[in-house]
């Protein structure tokens, strides 16, 4: 049976299902404890998607972010429709958007005729979504932007394509798609634009829970001051327009998977802004690991974290090889009880954090 026919099929192993279950997303954002699963902003490999996101939300994140693509979002569905069949409850389903050029809204392309038959090819071993193919070049479907094959291509053969939609194709998709929430890239000098988009989504007549604004430092020539000013402008046109923010702080984008020495950018972001971003909780993104939680005192923590190139480094073992069985994986119980211990592992710590004060 294909990995994108069933939903329902029960395992022979428990879904261990976290505590987290027994927590909303909005209680968790007011509890510190909000955890979310980043599947990438243009990812559309539509059978691991499905089944990253029954193992994290088995594992008992809060929410899933996946692109605004509608084969994608009914492939994450199908994942958290299987996991509700088994506990009961899933996570909230976040699509993604840009007001404008974004490094998560890209891919990689080269024409593989013009490789040297010599090279070795470096940009195979660097790309972490094993996208690019001998004599195939980049396939689309694996690529979710990160760029790292760019730089690493030595006869400079390599590269990147715009992916984002336009503005008139957001209502008509978001009408289409009816996400639980929604998440808002943006830069600094780009405030009109995130208001015509918001305008636009919001003629879809959609019931957000939350809309992320997703912002950060590295790339744009701001400091923290300036990026301040544009949350707070980000946070009036949200507020015009009756909408609950949640404010994603993205310290370095898809570098979570690099080294334990990213865990820490994110960190620093958080503590730069928390005292005087705008209300709403904030969460942090943009290099965060299993180290990150290491680097935060007990008693002040921000109201949750996103995982995005660690948390798919640490099930895409599982996913190749349940794909090279020709079958899911949740269609294999050995796969996915050590899948899901992964992605236990990795977003536990953060489940059980101390609380401070309430959100808004």
């Amino acid at each position: 049976m294909a990995a994108n026919e069933n939903t329902s099929k029960s395992l022979d192993v428990p879904l261990l299902v976290n505590q987290s279950h027994s927590c909303t997303s909005e209680k968790a954002l007011n509890e510190n404890t909000w955890v979310k699963l980043i599947c990438g902003a243009s990812n559309q490999d539509l059978p691991s998607i499905t089944d990253l996101c029954a193992v994290y939300a088995a594992a008992g994140v809060h929410c899933i972010d996946v692109a605004a693509d509608l084969a994608v979002v009914n492939a994450a569905r199908r994942g958290l429709d299987w996991v509700t069949s088994q506990v009961g409850t899933k996570p909230w389903l976040m699509v993604s958007i840009s007001d404008g050029k974004d490094v998560h809204f890209r891919k990689a392309w080269f024409d593989p005729k013009h490789c040297p038959p010599g090279c070795p090819r470096p940009c195979e071993q660097t790309c972490p979504a094993q996208a690019i193919v001998k004599n195939t070049g980049i396939l689309n479907n694996l690529c979710y932007g990160c760029g790292r094959c760019i730089p690493s291509c030595p006869h400079g053969l390599i590269n990147e394509k715009d992916w984002y939609l336009k503005l008139h194709d957001f209502g008509p998709l978001i009408a289409e798609l009816r996400p639980d929430a929604l998440e808002i890239h943006t830069a600094p000098g780009r405030g009109q634009a995130f208001e015509s988009i918001l305008e636009e989504v919001l003629k879809a007549k959609v019931s957000f829970k939350r809309i992320a604004v997703s912002c950060g430092l590295e790339g744009h020539a701001t400091n923290e001051d300036e990026l301040t000013a544009e949350l707070w402008q980000r946070h009036d046109c949200l507020k015009r327009h009756g909408q609950k923010p949640l404010w994603q702080l993205d310290g370095r984008p898809m570098s979570g998977d690099i080294g334990r020495g990213t865990s820490r950018i994110a960190i620093n972001l958080w503590r730069k802004l928390h005292s005087k971003a705008p209300p709403g909780p904030l969460q942090l993104a943009g290099g965060t690991n299993s180290q990150t939680i290491n680097h935060l005192e007990k008693d002040q923590r921000p109201n949750g974290i996103a995982f995005g190139g660690m948390a798919r480094k640490l099930i895409q073992p599982y996913l190749l090889e349940a794909q090279a069985r020709k079958i899911s994986l949740r269609e294999w119980p050995e796969g996915w009880s050590q899948a899901l211990s992964q992605a236990e592992n990795l977003i536990q710590p953060w489940l059980s954090k101390s609380s401070n004060p309430k959100i808004c």
